[in-house]
């Protein structure tokens, strides 16, 4: 039986170390097709770098100093900590606020218009408001970030919770439980999947955030690098940032999905099947 048991793990446990060989084939290819393309149709430089120019570039980035200007992690550190400080403020508010209101129908009538009204106000748009509020220091890159995750986090916990099995709800009044054992024992658990879903989305929209405040205004982080290798053309050096940028919010993300396989773990077999 447990040879049987341990079976189906190894198979899809094989399936998914094949799907990532598969993923690395498939960017190998990309990059070679693309570097052939820029090479043969003569794109210049200044229009899209080659793979083996972001490459470079990546290198010299690297190879500079901790507190290097020009190097990648001085900057780094102060785009990770705003996008991190930000995600935690807006996601644990999201989760707060969420769970309240769907405790409460009162509560979610009196704040829910409050809220969509103030998730439709573009972000971009009140990036530089904020930047004028609270200065081009880090403190606006987090406003900022924190106003990007906090949605994301309140509707799926309002979502999570609305949709716990009412059977189960009923038991646990017939066995005469009290609120806070129904909270602890069936509710909250039962969000916990979609409160995940929106963690793991808004762990990479805090990047996003980061970047939109460094670009309206800032001393540190990738967006300032970006604005001003984009005042010298120095488009392999762009790409090398966006790299950057790509390889943390994938670390991020898998992260945040390793967490959530170790405290979700009833759920984490069928999305994995699914490649999520």
């Amino acid at each position: 039986m447990k040879g049987m048991a341990k079976g189906p793990d190894r198979w899809w446990g094989g399936l998914l170390k094949a799907e990532w060989l598969y993923s690395l084939g498939l960017f190998v290819i990309l990059m070679g097709a693309w570097e052939l393309l820029v090479r043969y149709l003569e794109v210049p430089f200044y229009l899209v770098p080659a793979p083996s120019g972001v490459l470079v570039a990546l290198k010299e980035g690297f190879s500079e100093g901790l507190t290097s200007r020009v190097g990648f992690y001085l900057h780094t550190y102060y785009t990770l900590g705003e996008a991190l400080a930000g995600f935690v403020i807006g996601s644990g508010s999201g989760i707060i606020l969420g769970t309240l209101i769907a405790q409460s129908r009162f509560l979610g009538k009196v704040f829910v218009p409050y809220l969509v009204a103030f998730q439709s106000l573009p972000k971009v748009a009140l990036a530089p408001l904020l930047v004028v509020w609270f200065g081009v220091g880090m403190t606006s890159k987090i406003v900022i970030v924190a106003m990007l995750t906090f949605f994301p986090l309140l509707v799926n916990s309002i979502a999570g919770f609305e949709s716990v099995d009412r059977d189960v709800l009923e038991m646990m009044r017939s066995l005469r439980a009290t609120r806070w054992q129904m909270f602890v024992k069936v509710r909250f658990p039962s969000a916990l999947p979609f409160i995940f879903a929106g963690l793991s989305m808004a762990i990479v929209y805090s990047l996003i955030g980061a970047i939109v405040g460094e670009f309206i205004g800032g001393r540190y982080g990738l967006g300032i690098m970006i604005t001003q290798m984009s005042s010298t053309m120095d488009m392999e050096g762009i790409f090398s940032v966006f790299v950057v940028l790509s390889l943390i919010g994938i670390a991020l993300y898998l992260i945040m999905r390793s967490i959530e396989r170790r405290v979700v773990f009833w759920t984490s077999r069928s999305r994995d099947v699914i490649g999520l």
